[in-house]
């Protein structure tokens, strides 16, 4: 597959369609099962909160690969983010209710550099706190 999003018709300061990604128990232990990460702070909240976590909290690689999906649905093509980083600046809290967390991402295109590549910045937060910081992607667009 190849970027759908042409380099040309791209400006920095190009906005992408921002999203909101739900978390619940249940996706942690789905995602525990499928990384192998099942370190009890993401499933024991008695657990999470004897090592001093308000709750369970999501996996940063969980949290990392929501964010970034921003980027691959804009592009239309997985392939075209060459590089992604991220700082873990605060933990994604999941209460064990129904409606469980939200982590929202918004990214806009901060630079357009040589061979096609732009760096796309991402804001990620949830429960109105940045839980990434130095968000940042490249894509090769076509």
């Amino acid at each position: 597959m190849t970027a759908t999003i042409a380099y040309g018709a791209v400006e920095v300061g190009t906005e992408l369609p921002a999203r909101s990604f739900p978390v619940t128990r249940a996706t942690l232990v789905q995602y525990a099962g499928a990384s192998g990460d099942f370190n009890p702070i993401h499933w024991n909240e008695k657990f999470a909160r004897e090592v001093g976590l308000p709750d369970v909290i999501a996996h940063g690689m969980f949290t990392m690969a929501e964010a970034i999906r921003v980027v691959t649905d804009w592009t239309g093509d997985p392939g075209a983010v060459v590089e992604y980083g991220v700082r873990f600046t605060k933990p994604v809290v999941v209460p064990n209710d129904d409606t469980g967390a939200l982590i929202e991402v918004s990214g806009k295109v901060a630079a357009k550099l040589d061979d096609n590549l732009v760096r796309v910045d991402l804001t990620v937060t949830s429960d109105d706190k940045k839980v990434l910081g130095m968000s940042r992607a490249l894509v090769r667009l076509a």
